[in-house]
């Protein structure tokens, strides 16, 4: 089989059938795989098919409790797997929000810059209009001088 620790919660394939017989014929794992194996529910199947041999409990019995603790084992891994996407999906919203903030403040700050901009143009343009209206009356002014020059 194989195990990838990265990702939540951790992903293990495994051939179940084939790591029971290992351990029926006596093999002795090392401490991560027995977690691995008993995540799984391979040593719980050994467990109860000893208590078959043994005469404890039929073998229909057996099936029914294995399934029965699979069946919670699969619920609680959705759990958690749900409950993973519900982080993944609130921190998303977290961040999506806090970057709307910043685009907000950057939209301000750009539309208070165009504003100070158009004003200094506005009073530039003003400017520059008060100081080109003098010059046009002074020609004018000088024109009259001039005719009565002329006369």
């Amino acid at each position: 089989g194989s195990y990838n620790p990265n990702t939540n919660p951790a992903t293990i394939n495994l051939d179940f059938e084939r790591a029971l017989y290992w351990l029926q014929i006596g093999a002795q794992p090392t401490d991560t795989v027995r977690n691995i194996l008993s995540a799984q529910g391979v040593l719980l199947k050994k467990h109860l098919l000893g208590g078959v041999k043994k005469g404890a409990f039929s073998l229909e019995e057996a099936e029914k409790r294995f399934q029965a603790w699979l069946t919670n084992k699969q619920s609680a891994t959705e759990a958690i797997k749900e409950k993973v996407k519900d982080a993944k999906v609130a921190e998303a919203k977290k961040r999506l929000e806090a970057e709307k903030e910043v685009n907000k403040n950057i939209a301000e700050a750009v539309a208070k810059k165009k504003a100070e901009k158009a004003a200094a143009e506005a009073e530039a343009a003003a400017q520059a209009a008060a100081e080109a209206a003098p010059v046009e009356e002074a020609p004018a002014a000088e024109a009259p001088a001039a005719e009565q020059n002329a006369e």
